[in-house]
């Protein structure tokens, strides 16, 4: 069980609309409010049910009227002063919210069964959420505000989740003796007494730094070390506690801090297993909200002696979430307690390794701890969490590239079977794969088939894959490369092809490819990869590299001119390109962007385009490209885009799941960032999209709904052509490509 007194979101007062009272039900995601009058004076409940049921007999619901018209006043309470059996007993299945209130009736505060997740500020913690940095100050301020400032804003830089103080009153916190004969005390408590008289904040300092946190966006929280502490602290109105390794042991001060009803983080070093139990059933008897950390309260703890695997025994004892508490040399261990599980780190920060005060031999400086919270953050990433294996889009384009087909090494007539000696081995993976072998003996081709043949789904057995003629009021068409215009290109009633270019396609003799002009329009993909490893990029800041680029960008022009000469409805061919801007490792500084754009205006400026037209394709926050996955910076953000078609008279193809990617990435709306593009949209690529980099998945079985984009399209860019761009679209005869186009026929 729970007690909460942070119950602000979950009251409405009597003369409040019943239209407040939703959307405070909305907002706090509890199904429900508690009604009080002025005076705080419990009144009844308002739940999801409560408005559903007066809604449905009312002939015309007013929601505009009081609340107190419809509040539930038969509801189940207590009071705060009830022993914690009476109120955990009042608790089930339909009760999962007890009003608890004061000897006037005023509520005061909320019992709930208690949760295995909390809440500081609006940072869930727990399974499934984000790990909860801390960032330890501690006494590292040296007793100075202006020091601890600047700490303030280095944990902030770094990526904290919060910064975490210590507040003490020494004259309550050690015993008069102590404070009177320092010398007759061991080394550790003269050491440690002489440390705090001189590296103290007082109250007054350490709220002033409270308040600057909360003005540049990040949580304080604290210790205290004794009860006037809490009190100044409550005074204050700290969100959350921390409570120390040492005072585990300490029944009373966690008691207290329990009576606060706000979360209370607790560390675990310096005791024992049966203290640690003994510490949980006093926690749970006060009905308080917490987690446990797991420490080893050495400076610096030996690896040796730290134990991560103890947190699960945490985890088991608390029911609660569990973290770790560092006091070790370096970011790794951290990094390991999160890939362990780890709900919370907890680590010291310090602009100097070298001040005096043994925590700041523990810390870690600003770079430092920026590491280690970015080493987080990329473990939780890599943590996944998905129950079955999935090949990623990535591992898809290494599949292709490295894996293995099975091919055909003899001529094969339609309906001939198969048998074991017509099939080999060979690369690239793009076909059906080996262990398909077996399935694939005794089946009948459906196609003539010629030595060297990569077998696919399409090729064998009954089924065979059917073109229909499509209808859309925009012009479309299909990605097609060479060697499939004869077998793709023609296949239906295209108004538009798109080539898809590798870098050895531009040495190729276009004319073989064609029997007789075709009665349509193109569109050019360029290649982001060339000879020697060059990816374009006409964003670089190395000189030679972006006249590389340039130079072979010229090719792809004059390729396109040539293929200008095959196509009876061109008039200005479109060159889609990826300008470039992606980087290896993070992405660029915001503060490098503009120079950017500047760089590729500047390079597009240098190509003569003849009738041709460049349309910039839009990116995804981490795009694919030979090598693995980059970071990319630029056509990205959507107000970016409009600014660079509005300087350079520009038009962009725009990609839906990249834009979808970007979206999902950024926390954007889909819908804004479509209507921000929507006049600059030249031409379409269309797939499905899933997460922030599955890309290139089929139509409808993703994220987009089609519906609501199909109508902003026929808005926004009525008269854009598409193609569908479904990754590996065009095997099997290009079957995925019928698909989607029949799917988009609904929409489009």
């Amino acid at each position: 069980m729970h007690i909460s007194r942070q119950i602000s979101q979950l009251l409405v007062l009597d003369h409040s609309s019943i239209r407040h009272a939703l959307e405070l039900i909305n907002a706090n995601r509890k199904s429900m409010v508690i009604c009080v009058n002025d005076q705080g004076i419990l009144l009844g409940v308002l739940t999801d049910g409560d408005f559903r049921r007066w809604a449905i007999n009312e002939t015309t619901p007013d929601i505009e009227q009081p609340v107190s018209s419809i509040t539930n006043r038969n509801i189940v309470s207590a009071r705060l002063s009830d022993s914690f059996t009476r109120i955990q007993s009042l608790l089930n299945q339909r009760v999962r919210f007890l009003p608890l209130v004061d000897d006037l009736g005023r509520l005061v505060a909320v019992a709930s069964p208690r949760s295995n997740q909390i809440a500081i500020s609006d940072c869930m913690i727990g399974v499934g959420n984000q790990c909860f940095v801390i960032a330890e100050i501690g006494n590292n301020h040296n007793g100075s505000t202006e020091l601890a400032i600047k700490l303030v804003d280095a944990a902030a830089a770094a990526g904290a989740n919060c910064v975490k103080f210590q507040l003490r009153e020494l004259t309550a916190l050690y015993s008069s003796k102590v404070q009177v004969s320092k010398a007759g005390e061991d080394l550790g408590s003269q050491y440690t007494l002489d440390l705090l008289s001189k590296n103290q904040l007082a109250p007054a300092e350490m709220f002033q730094v409270f308040d600057y946190c909360r003005k540049i966006g990040i949580e304080p929280l604290c210790t205290p070390w004794d009860q006037p502490s809490i009190v100044a602290l409550e005074g204050y109105g700290i969100v959350a506690y921390k409570s120390a390794s040492a005072d585990l042991t300490n029944h009373d001060l966690l008691n207290q801090l329990a009576t606060t009803g706000k979360p209370i983080i607790c560390s675990t070093g310096m005791s024992t297993e049966a203290e640690i139990r003994e510490a949980v059933a006093v926690l749970n008897a006060a009905g308080a909200q917490y987690c446990l950390l797991h420490c080893n309260s050495t400076y610096p703890a030996p690896y040796k002696d730290i134990n991560l695997a103890y947190m699960g025994v945490l985890r088991n004892l608390g029911d609660c979430p569990v973290g770790y508490s560092s006091h070790d040399r370096g970011p790794n261990i951290a990094l390991a307690a999160v890939a362990l599980g780890a709900n919370i780190i907890e680590k010291h920060i310090t602009l100097d390794q070298a001040m005096e005060g043994s925590d700041h031999r523990v810390s870690l400086l600003p770079n430092e701890f920026a590491a280690m919270v970015a080493g987080i953050r990329q473990t939780e990433q890599a943590m996944g969490g998905l129950a079955a294996r999935r090949i990623t889009q990535g591992e898809l384009l290494n599949r292709e590239a490295l894996g293995k087909s099975l091919v055909i090494n003899t001529a094969v007539e339609p309906g001939e079977i198969i048998r074991s000696h017509m099939l080999e081995v060979r690369s690239p993976g793009r076909g059906l794969s080996p262990n398909k072998k077996s399935a694939v003996i005794g089946l009948r081709a459906n196609r003539q088939l010629q030595p060297g043949d990569i077998l696919f789904e399409s090729d064998l057995g009954t089924s065979t894959t059917s073109v229909k003629t499509f209808s859309f009021a925009r012009p479309f068409g299909i990605p097609v490369r060479f060697h499939d215009l004869g077998r793709l290109g023609t296949a239906s009633n295209f108004d538009v092809l798109e080539f898809h270019l590798s870098y050895g396609d531009l040495r190729e003799e276009v004319s073989r490819y064609f029997k007789a002009p075709l009665d349509m329009d193109f569109v050019v993909h360029a290649p982001e990869l060339f000879a020697g490893d060059h990816i374009l990029d006409l964003a670089s800041m190395d000189t030679s590299y972006r006249d590389l680029s340039i130079t072979h960008l010229r090719g792809v022009i004059g390729l396109t001119r040539e293929l200008g000469k095959w196509f009876l409805k061109s008039t200005r061919p479109r060159i889609v390109i990826n300008a470039g801007g992606a980087t290896l490792d993070n992405l660029m500084q915001s503060s490098e962007v503009a120079a950017r754009y500047a760089l590729i205006a500047e390079s597009l400026a240098r190509l003569d385009l003849g009738e041709s037209e460049i349309v910039v394709q839009t990116m995804p926050p981490f795009p694919w490209h030979f090598g693995g996955q980059r970071f990319h910076n630029l056509f990205v953000n959507p107000n970016e885009i409009a600014q660079f078609c509005i300087t350079n008279g520009s038009r962009i193809c725009l990609d839906t799941c990249h834009a979808k990617m970007a979206c999902n990435h950024h926390h954007w709306s889909f819908s804004d960032y479509i209507a921000t593009v929507g006049p600059y949209i030249s031409h379409l690529h269309i797939a499905d999209a899933a997460g922030v980099d599955g890309e290139g998945l089929q139509v409808n079985s993703g994220e987009i709904d089609f519906l609501a984009l199909g109508r902003q399209l026929r808005t926004v860019a009525p008269h854009a052509s598409f193609i569908p761009e479904i990754w590996q679209g065009h095997k099997n005869e290009g079957a995925d490509l019928w698909l989607a186009l029949e799917r988009l026929e609904a929409f489009l």
